[in-house]
């Protein structure tokens, strides 16, 4: 059954962990393009991180759903989970637009770093053809979206958007190196992630 959602937004990484961040920004695009919800969707085997150790699966989406759960516009997707092998965007979004219609505007959220690699994504102009891109960035940031949207052209144009949202220096590894070292990760994820690392002995 296709459930009505007039747009939607797409918060799609490894989580590995998901923190404030990442929360920040997705309610920012929410906000800003009047999203029905946010999906938060884990990645199960980036392609673009197979030579990297990644936290298996299960923990970066039981980490995602605490950190989400407290907001009614967020939603936690185990869709990339449940596929086998690596997860690809354009396999993803397909899939999305089978559950929710065709009508309904999908918006891929992402970093202004992240946005310099999508050229290199597997199907890329047909992604971009079926949903919009949100680079968020910071500002001051030095990556810039607009020569993004000229490598497109007209396209990149009409589906590759910039917003400015609060600055947090912010990152996974960060979090990940802080807690290898002993260092205190408090108010960087929301507590609820940050007893669940500590109860699991991630991150050691």
């Amino acid at each position: 059954m296709i459930e009505k959602v007039r747009k939607i937004g797409i918060m799609g990484g490894t989580f590995d962990p998901i923190h404030i961040g990442h929360l920040v920004t997705a309610e920012a695009v929410r906000n800003e393009y009047s999203l029905d919800r946010v999906l938060f969707i884990p990645a199960a085997n980036p392609p673009h991180k197979k030579d990297q150790h990644v936290t298996p699966a299960i923990h970066r989406y039981i980490m995602t759903a605490m950190a989400t759960y407290s907001n009614p516009f967020f939603h936690v997707s185990s869709i990339e989970m449940d596929r086998p092998g690596p997860s690809y965007t354009i396999d993803t979004i397909y899939e999305l637009r089978k559950r929710y219609g065709t009508q309904t505007e999908i918006y891929f959220i992402t970093g202004a770093d992240a946005i310099q690699e999508i050229p290199t994504w597997d199907r890329i102009e047909e992604l971009l053809g079926i949903c919009h891109f949100i680079a968020a960035t910071r500002p001051g940031c030095v990556p810039s979206v607009d020569n993004i949207k000229e490598h497109f052209g007209e396209l990149g144009e009409q589906k590759i958007h910039r917003l400015n949202t609060p600055e947090l220096e912010i990152s996974s590894t960060d979090i990940r190196e802080r807690i290898k070292k002993g260092y205190s990760i408090k108010y960087i994820v929301p507590e609820s992630v940050e007893n669940y690392i500590i109860k699991e002995g991630l991150y050691l």
